[in-house]
């Protein structure tokens, strides 16, 4: 069985399949090809009796199990063959000063009492980088660190203060919209696992204009791993998620997110011409889940597939390049530069693939892979839905370095490496 299978199979997400409520919905399963995909049904009284089935023990340990094996394991990151490629990081000044983005980190941690304080600390080579999960807890571990939800509102202030500083404006926005999202789905499901606030925050190492450290922020459908080097920033793994990812109801009606990220890759796929279209396929039936690269898959291995960008016209080149942007405009801009830089530098060495329908309004999965960095889009089953299908309205991303350099892993080497410690 290929790495590639291996992955695959232990990242399917244990979902609570719920057939008889299912059958209520009266869906018919689209052709996975060719079709457009139904509305997803709404947050219903039929949906909401999900919450009030007993927990799956089996999918809890299953999580535990998946995070005690991951951290147990020396961290390699993601790669083709198993080792790193050497040669692709190195320490340099980028220019761009990160002091206000220390100054937001330390009044974070100033605002916090003392054992808050010390629930949010954790050494910079500590194995909580490696803690993150995008499902909710449970069947997730808890998530340490200081959970939002008991935060002042004037601490929950600081914490949107270090995420407006560390991030651009789309992305702190993309964030907040994902907060509020869940709060949807805390609303039309009436379950307290989901909610605006649940997200814990937590600081690696000590902030520093030189020295390296970090934050992470982690719950359902978003986790950021944020480390800082000096002027370096590298924010990877990013998880983002939504469910629904567009709000039709509550308190955030109209609220969406991870819109352009799912259109614009809609668009880039539809613009090859047809060798290239079926260069890019890995499959044309799309099941619930197709992301490899999510939670506890930090040395994933997984080969390069689908159609190389060098093949692509100078339009689909360029489209491929603000689709990429879509991610790494997270960044703040200084910062999104230099990274869209280096991402250019290896255009010729990425590949996009795709899984799923070749009709505008389909259900989908795309990957976009080179030396340095891995994006998956991916939309996901739902308990709205007859289980072994997608739907638009529950959308998966994550992105990484490859080769080594998430959670900023290769670049504290070298600090290491140069630096007396």
């Amino acid at each position: 069985m290929s790495s590639h299978t291996n992955a695959y199979g232990k990242m399917r997400d244990m979902r609570r399949l719920l057939p008889a409520a299912l059958c209520l919905f009266g869906l018919a399963v689209a052709a996975v090809s060719g079709q457009q995909a139904p509305d997803p049904p709404p947050f219903t009284d039929t949906v909401r009796a999900a919450e009030a089935l007993p927990r799956n023990p089996a999918g809890i340990k299953q999580r535990a199990d998946l995070l005690r094996d991951a951290i147990a394991q020396r961290f390699v990151g993601v790669t083709t063959h198993g080792r790193p490629e050497p040669g692709l990081f190195s320490l340099r000044s980028s220019g761009v000063d990160t002091a206000p983005i220390r100054r937001a980190a330390e009044a974070v941690l100033k605002s916090f009492r003392a054992e808050q304080r010390q629930r949010a600390s954790f050494d910079i080579d500590d194995p909580q980088w490696r803690r993150w999960d995008k499902v909710p807890s449970p069947p997730a571990p808890p998530k340490l660190g200081v959970n939002m939800a008991e935060m002042t509102v004037a601490q929950r202030d600081l914490v949107f203060a270090l995420l407006q500083v560390s991030l651009s404006a789309k992305g702190f926005k993309t964030s907040q919209d994902i907060m509020k999202l869940n709060g949807t789905m805390s609303q039309g499901m009436k379950s307290d696992r989901f909610g605006q606030w649940l997200y814990s925050i937590a600081i690696m190492g000590s902030p520093s204009d030189k020295g390296p450290w970090g934050w992470q922020l982690n719950g359902h459908h978003l986790a950021i791993n944020y480390f800082v080097l000096g002027d370096q920033l590298v924010m990877t793994p990013t998880f983002m998620g939504a469910e629904p990812a567009r709000a039709t109801f509550g308190e955030f009606v109209g609220t969406a997110a991870l819109q352009d990220e799912q259109n614009k890759g809609e668009q880039l796929f539809l613009s090859l011409n047809p060798a290239l279209r079926a260069r890019a396929t890995l499959s044309t039936r799309k099941g619930q889940t197709n992301n490899l690269a999510e939670a506890y898959s930090d040395n994933l291995v997984l080969d390069y597939a689908g159609a190389q960008v060098k093949d692509m016209s100078a339009a689909q080149r360029a489209a491929l390049v603000d689709l990429i942007g879509e991610y790494v405009g997270n960044l703040p801009a200084g910062q999104a530069k230099i990274r869209m830089e280096e991402v250019v530098a290896h255009l010729d060495a990425t590949y996009f693939a795709w899984i799923g329908s070749a009709t505008v309004g389909g259900v989908f999965y795309y990957r976009i892979q080179s030396p340095v960095i891995l994006i998956e889009f991916d939309h996901q089953g739902s308990q709205r839905a007859p289980a072994g299908t997608a739907i638009r309205d529950h959308i998966h991303t994550v992105v990484r370095t490859p080769n080594g350099n998430d959670y900023g892993k290769d670049l504290l080497r070298q600090h290491y490496l140069t630096q007396p410690h």
